[in-house]
């Protein structure tokens, strides 16, 4: 049986770290755009990107969540997906496809700024505290523990937006104050 230290280092010379300090095809970065991984800017900007990718492609989808919504509510109403956006678009107009769209936008957003931002905070911090040779021997439980750790606190983000969004859908006259 190996020992952990060699299976490091039959890793590190199966896969290489890529070697970026060369004018190959890598050097179309320029410097002072980059950031370094583990910075408060590279942070940032996961949470960023989990901001925008989550909140725009969660908005997008509003009329189909928003007649899920209702056919799990009102089954007799509602009878299926095609009918539920007929019942919709004859009630409220097209409009109406949209209720919720802000909660959503904004709840999805914070979740992914959390999923995307955080996974990356709790990967160095768990790194971090068991050692760079069992952060590559778990590297599966470590991506694991640090998904889990971040999602845990992306839902509770979500939440409020969540139970906003369903009752704007669901309950008329909710929010037209």
């Amino acid at each position: 049986m190996r020992s952990s230290q060699e299976i490091v280092q039959a890793g590190r010379q199966a896969f290489p770290a890529p070697d970026f300090s060369s004018k190959g095809a890598m050097a179309a970065a320029v410097a002072e755009d980059s950031c370094a991984f583990g910075s408060t800017k590279y942070f940032l900007l996961c949470g960023l990107g989990g901001f925008l990718s989550c909140g725009i492609t969660h908005a997008m989808v509003t009329p189909l969540d928003l007649v899920k919504c209702r056919l799990q509510v009102d089954q007799a109403k509602y009878k299926n997906v095609v009918h539920g956006f007929k019942v919709t678009l004859k009630e409220d107009g097209f409009k109406g496809l949209a209720k919720g769209w802000a909660p959503t936008f904004l709840g999805y957003a914070a979740q992914g700024m959390c999923k995307f931002g955080l996974y990356e905070v709790f990967k160095v911090h768990y790194s971090e505290m068991i050692g760079e040779e069992n952060s590559y021997v778990y590297r599966t439980a470590l991506y694991l523990a640090a998904s889990a750790s971040a999602e845990f606190f992306a839902d509770i983000a979500l939440s409020p937006m969540e139970a906003a969004k369903v009752r704007i859908q669901t309950q008329p006259g909710f929010a037209k104050h």
